[in-house]
């Protein structure tokens, strides 16, 4: 296997893929940006304020659990990394507090965002209350619908939630207003991407921010086993942030299998999917060259699944190139098994998963690890915004499976 890192070259790319593939209007935001993050995130001030705000505000190191009774189940042994435990219930906010001290160096004084799920729109929303800053989230119309909970915490944050209704009204519909508005606005306005896609420097920025997660699970893993590298990783993939977080201080370590777990809808032919690796061909989506699902003339295809999170026609770069280069296993789940492997965790563990999160435990059933191997699993986030989908599940399936 060819050396492979997560690091982008000067140009934006990860090996062919990356780049910014943006209209002209866009390119003094993007140019400040790339021309300054380096300097503003390597700073001696910077690293002080966010370390402080994990530390202090979101509440890092999260914990890494050794799942007894599932590791019980499956025969190995089974680490939880518990993003689920951050403030605001998932991985999102490592990235948002990272964003705002850097629009903040920027000079920027009102934040937009995109979201699905909404824990990328509810950790925006946090860190602009905390720092008192104007913020608007962009939000697919049917994702708002089935994100209820989600909407309403922005709201309380003082966010202002616009409904998208062009498209599938989902996350890629969203994404494209969210850019609208910065070409719109581009001498207040930063935009804070949730995931490892857009334009250079966007996927760099989100996954150094990130890749928080991996740094702590090696300390952790070596003080839970003396040996920070364990048989495999295994995280949800959609654009790919919680995934690049899970991997990146194991990119260069061959001897650890990583593992990304895509969201099969109701099967990877069945037209109703969000594979991307499984069902797409290089092409561009937002400012990127990367893998998009689209059809036999270039046309974007609409994703599908039950997860809000992962239903992105596209993937980060980084996993595009990691895709090629054979360094990551990809893998794909179905709606019916992530809310089984929900089900799952909830009564082996007590531990309710965001339905993103399930996908990556449904790969347990795929893959049978022996006794003496080791399994870490990035939980990225809680369940609570999934209630009514779990709720729907529950009266559909009789209550679903028992484990007890």
């Amino acid at each position: 296997m060819n050396k492979v890192t997560g690091e982008v070259d000067n140009n934006g790319f990860y090996g062919r893929f990356g780049g910014a593939y943006i209209p002209e209007m866009m390119y003094p935001n993007l140019k400040e940006l790339e021309n300054r993050y380096r300097e503003i995130t390597d700073s001696r001030e910077f690293r002080e304020e966010f370390t402080g705000l994990l530390r202090d505000y979101v509440g890092r190191p999260s914990p890494l659990y050794r799942a007894g009774r599932l590791s019980d189940y499956y025969n190995t042994n089974i680490f939880l990394k518990r993003e689920d435990l951050n403030h605001t219930g998932a991985h999102k906010i490592n990235n948002t507090v990272g964003q705002i001290i850097l629009a903040r160096h920027l000079g920027k004084k009102r934040i937009i965002a995109e979201t699905g799920a909404g824990q990328h729109g509810v950790a925006t929303a946090t860190v602009c209350a905390l720092t008192g800053t104007e913020c608007v989230v962009y939000m697919g119309a049917l994702d708002v619908a089935r994100q209820q909970p989600n909407v309403e915490r922005m709201k309380m944050l003082g966010a202002t939630v616009v409904p998208v209704h062009s498209g599938n009204k989902t996350l890629k519909d969203a994404t494209n207003e969210a850019l609208r508005d910065w070409i719109s606005n581009p001498c207040d306005t930063h935009y804070i991407i949730g995931s490892i896609v857009g334009p250079h420097p966007y996927p760099d920025i989100v996954t150094r921010f990130q890749s928080v997660i991996s740094e702590e699970i090696k300390a952790q893993l070596e003080q839970h086993n003396g040996n920070p590298l364990p048989d495999a990783v295994i995280a949800c993939v959609g654009g790919g942030s919680n995934a690049a977080g899970a991997f990146f201080h194991y990119l260069q370590h061959p001897e650890v299998e990583l593992i990304a777990v895509e969201a099969a809808g109701h099967g990877v032919d069945s037209g109703e999917s969000a594979a991307t690796i499984a069902l797409g061909r290089p092409g561009v989506l937002h400012g990127c060259l990367s893998v998009v699902m689209q059809d036999a003339d270039g046309q974007i295809t609409e994703p599908y699944s039950v997860s809000a999170g992962l239903d992105y026609p596209g993937i980060g770069p980084l996993f595009a190139h990691l895709h090629q280069k054979g360094r990551v296993n990809f893998q794909h789940a179905t709606d019916r098994e992530a809310m089984d492997a929900a089900f799952l965790l909830t009564q082996l563990e007590g531990i309710i998963p965001a339905l993103e999160s399930a996908h990556a435990l449904a790969f347990l059933e795929k893959r049978k690890f022996t006794p003496d191997q080791t399994v870490v699993i990035n939980l990225s986030g809680r369940g609570d915004k999934d209630m009514e989908a779990y709720l729907k599940y529950i009266k559909e399936h009789n209550g679903g499976k028992s484990h007890q």
